[in-house]
């Protein structure tokens, strides 16, 4: 009898903790093409695996509003967000935080450059020479590609983009935006500057067809967000376990891939500018 009173215990007990999630899943906003993304964010799966003594997957998403939507739907519990895809899934799933950012992701800057056609040169002030000329954006829901470039443009003229340049479009990433401003396909565009500075050493910026010609001030920008129920689907302690090892990430192979300098701790604070410009100018409610 009593084997059975304790067996019988034993099963209730198991039927009322949860179990514990069999893999951890990670995502990240699409903002070059996704064979670097495979190549760059498998290591980091590797990394995290063998950190957190878990099964740690990652898995490639279409567009940023793709990446926030797999965070919303738990289909990820972790996510690099830029600042603006970060502050929206946060929203989404009460709860969660962002837990770290690159170094560089303190004072992150959005370059504005030109096909030299235009004959616009690099300025201190904001360029409004390029007032009239088409214009490429990066993705629609992207920070550096968007957000801050519409702000300074809004602020300049005092209008929309729609009524400042002949045509507008979106690019899609960074890597695409540069591409149609040095073809000659846009005029003028905004990508961030890591993607412009790595893809200048890699030999990929032609200086005789495009050029730089302003830099916004510093904001926050890119950050590792993890769901508020992380614990409660890995164990207590998890979030902070998850953390540790992303400020803990030291091999220049891995931070290379971003790239980042370093990781360094982040909070949800750290982004409520990021949430004021962009209700400032309707991307969000």
């Amino acid at each position: 009898m009593l084997k059975k009173a304790a067996l019988g215990l034993a099963m209730a007990v198991a039927m009322t903790v949860p179990a514990l999630a069999d893999s951890f899943v990670f995502t990240a906003i699409p903002d070059q093409d996704e064979t670097r993304l495979k190549e760059r964010f498998g290591k980091v799966a590797t990394y995290l695996s063998e950190k957190l003594g878990v099964d740690v997957k990652y898995i490639p998403v279409k567009s940023y509003a793709a990446a926030v939507t797999a965070f919303r739907n738990n289909q990820v519990q972790l996510a690099w967000f830029g600042g603006l895809s970060g502050v929206r899934a946060r929203a989404a799933v009460p709860g969660s935080v962002a837990i770290a950012q690159g170094y560089e992701d303190q004072f992150f800057v959005t370059y504005f450059i030109a096909n030299t056609k235009t004959g616009l040169g690099e300025s201190k002030d904001f360029p409004k020479g390029i007032a009239g000329k088409t214009f490429t954006f990066g993705s629609k829901g992207s920070t550096s590609g968007r957000l801050m470039p519409e702000f300074h443009i809004r602020e300049a003229f005092g209008k929309s983009p729609d009524d400042v340049f002949s045509r507008v479009g979106f690019s899609g990433d960074h890597s695409r935006t540069l591409q149609l401003v040095q073809s000659g396909a846009y005029e003028v565009g905004a990508l961030n500057f890591k993607t412009f500075d790595t893809e200048k050493e890699q030999g990929k910026v032609d200086d005789s067809k495009v050029k730089i010609i302003w830099k916004t001030p510093p904001y926050p920008d890119y950050q590792w967000t993890i769901r508020g129920d992380a614990d409660k689907m890995f164990g207590a302690g998890f979030a902070d376990k998850v953390k540790t090892a992303l400020l803990g990430m030291k091999d220049p192979d891995l931070l290379k891939a971003f790239p980042r300098k370093s990781f360094v701790p982040a909070s949800n604070d750290d982004y409520q500018s990021i949430l004021d410009t962009a209700k400032s100018i309707g991307l969000i409610d």
